[in-house]
Parts: C-alpha cells; sequence; structure tokens
C-alpha cells in the first residue's frame, strides 16, 4: 500500500486523468452509480448536493444516503453499502486500524469551533472542575468522544469520576430537554439546540490548538477510487468549488440564502442555526488539502498525524485492539492533485 505515496505514481497519475478528463464529456462510462454517506453537518457540500451540481460535474448517478454518526457510516463502508462517506477523523482511525481499506482524500472541514462541549442551565456547573458526578452525554467513537477524553485529561479529571453515556445527536438533544443529562460534546444541529439552555465550557477549536486537532473527512474504498479515478477528480474539483464559493463571501450564506435553505431542508435545524452553523468551521483551500498541512507528506502530514494521535486514544478506550504504524497508508493526495491539474487545464 505504500507505494500510494510514491511521488512518480502520483505525478503518473495526476497527469493521466487530467489528459483524460481534456477529452469530451461523453467519456464518462454511461451508467455508473456511487453511493455516497452524508451526515447532519452543514457545510458547502450539503448545498453543492442539494443543486445536483456535483451529479453534473461527475456524470454519475449518485445516490445519497443520512446517517447519524460516522460510526454508522464506517459501518456501511465495511460492509459494500457505500463507496464513499463523510467521516470524522475518530471513526475513520477506528476503521483503518481493524484493516478496513479506506482512503481519506478530502477534508471536509477543520471541525474548529464547531463542536462543543455545553454544559446545561441549572446543572451546578460552572467551571471544569464542577463535571465531576454529573452526566455527560457524547457519541462514543467519534470526534468529540475523542476531544471529550482529551478535555478531561487537560483538566485533570478521571472519565470515572462523572458518567460519559454513549448517545446519538438527536438523543442528545431530547435527554437535554429533559434534564436527563448535565453536558454533552455534540456538532450541529443538536449543538445549536443545547446552546440555547446551556453555556460552551470548551471547543474543539480550543482543544486542537493544544495539539490534538480533529476534522470530518471524505474517505472512499480504496480499490473503488482507484477504479473510478476520473469520477474522483472530477468529485473533488466539484467540493473544491463549493467550498471557494463559502470562502468568497462567507456573509451572503445568512439565513434568507438559498444555500443555508437548501441545507436546512436537506439535515434539519432552522435556517439561521445553519447560517451560523456553516461559519463555525474552516474550509482548507486545494492547495492547502494537497500540502504537508493536511493530505501530503506521508507520516508527517497533519490528517496522517492526528489520525495517529486519534488511533492512540482509542486504544487507550479499548475501542481497538491495535495502532497501526503508519496511518499515511489511509490517507491520499493523489485525487486533490489531479483535481488541481484539471483546473489548470486550458
Amino acid at each position: 500500500m505504500s507505494s500510494i505515496r510514491a511521488l512518480s505514481r502520483r505525478a503518473a497519475l495526476a497527469i493521466g486523468i487530467a489528459a483524460a478528463l481534456g477529452g469530451a464529456q461523453g467519456a464518462l462510462a454511461q451508467g455508473k452509480e456511487v453511493t455516497i454517506a452524508y451526515q447532519q453537518i452543514a457545510g458547502p457540500m450539503i448545498a453543492a448536493m442539494s443543486s445536483g451540481s456535483i451529479e453534473k460535474a461527475t456524470g454519475y448517478k449518485i445516490h445519497w444516503r443520512q446517517f447519524e454518526s460516522g460510526a454508522k457510516v464506517a459501518t456501511a463502508m465495511t460492509s459494500g453499502d457505500v463507496q464513499i462517506g463523510v467521516i470524522g477523523s475518530s471513526p475513520l482511525a477506528a476503521a483503518v486500524s481493524r484493516g478496513v481499506e479506506l482512503q481519506l482524500f478530502w477534508i471536509l472541514d477543520d471541525i474548529n469551533e464547531a463542536e462543543a462541549l455545553v454544559v446545561r442551565n441549572g446543572s451546578g456547573i460552572a467551571k471544569p472542575a464542577d463535571l465531576k458526578g454529573k452526566k455527560l452525554g457524547v457519541p462514543f467513537v467519534s470526534t468529540t468522544h475523542f476531544h471529550a477524553m482529551y478535555a478531561l485529561e487537560q483538566w485533570g479529571i478521571k472519565p470515572s469520576e462523572l458518567q460519559v453515556l454513549n448517545m446519538q445527536p438527536n438523543q442528545i438533544a431530547a435527554a437535554w430537554e429533559r434534564g436527563d443529562i448535565d453536558a454533552a460534546f455534540v456538532w450541529d444541529p443538536a449543538l445549536g439546540r443545547i446552546k440555547q439552555s446551556g453555556k460552551v465550557l470548551i471547543t474543539s477549536g480550543e482543544l486542537s490548538r493544544k495539539g490534538k486537532a480533529t476534522f470530518d473527512g471524505m474517505a472512499v474504498q480504496k480499490k473503488w477510487g482507484e477504479a473510478n479515478a476520473e469520477f474522483m477528480a472530477r468529485f473533488v474539483k466539484a467540493l473544491a468549488e463549493a467550498d471557494a464559493a463559502f470562502r468568497a463571501n462567507p456573509a451572503a450564506w445568512d439565513a434568507a440564502s438559498p444555500q443555508v435553505k437548501a441545507i436546512a431542508a436537506k439535515i434539519g435545524g432552522e435556517p439561521r442555526d445553519i447560517a451560523d452553523a456553516v461559519k463555525l468551521y474552516a474550509y482548507p483551500t486545494a492547495e492547502q488539502q494537497a500540502s504537508p498541512a493536511w493530505l501530503g507528506g506521508g507520516k508527517d502530514g497533519g490528517a496522517a498525524k492526528a489520525l495517529k494521535f486519534t488511533a492512540e486514544f482509542l486504544k487507550e478506550q479499548k475501542r481497538i485492539d491495535a495502532v497501526a504504524p503508519d496511518y499515511s497508508l489511509f490517507v491520499t493526495s493523489k485525487y486533490v492533485e489531479a483535481a488541481l491539474k484539471l483546473k489548470q487545464a486550458p
């Protein structure tokens, strides 16, 4: 698998794909289909998905399936039901550590401030130490689970000193409103709901700056991606263009905008909350993604190191049996590089 990182191989693939894409749109085989998993994560990709622009750009029929968590996406990808999926760094680390042949090929978002640990008003929690003896809801094997445990470590609190409950986002929102839990570490739209009657104790952005980053990515079944390289390049280009449209004018993505309304219709939530949520994430450019800061750089690349840190955490939590020696095997920049070649083509 290490050969996928070789520069000559990547360059050859990028040039080959760019040349192939220089031909007619009809070069895409008729009847090609793919199933792509997405989650309730507000962002430019959901707007592009809703508009049909991704199908138009790739020529493939896409079956979009919504999942509640990255762990469930990983299960669907392992079974072969889904070829491409939106998945957080934690469930991705868990899957590849167990031997599932997935490759991270796109950073959907740098989670930044879009995930947070919130404490409920009236719970009696004013500072981190007050979490002791309380009930904390979090989706296990998720990016928020990883950061929840990292936060407790930073504060000198043992997980055994509070009740850490495995709950999906929708369950968290319902339990919060009933008063069944005192705190939660989650993402939107559940995050927006619980913020209305709680306060943020710490965000994923703050924890990432302490040294252990999290992100939402897009992974592909390795063999499927290699067999559909032309689609992958066009897909990445469409994702990059969607992100660029947002970065060019974030203020235009307000509650009344068609993009935000489309996202709300697809994943749920109020448009005003969606408009706020989209702006909490950071969206790296394709050039940034190809660099060692994210997908490039081999073992020392940002994404590979983040997956390794996360896998070490999961092993400590007894969620996986072993940590892989090299997580760059599960990260590839070749499709981004191919998309950039396509972008530069006359």
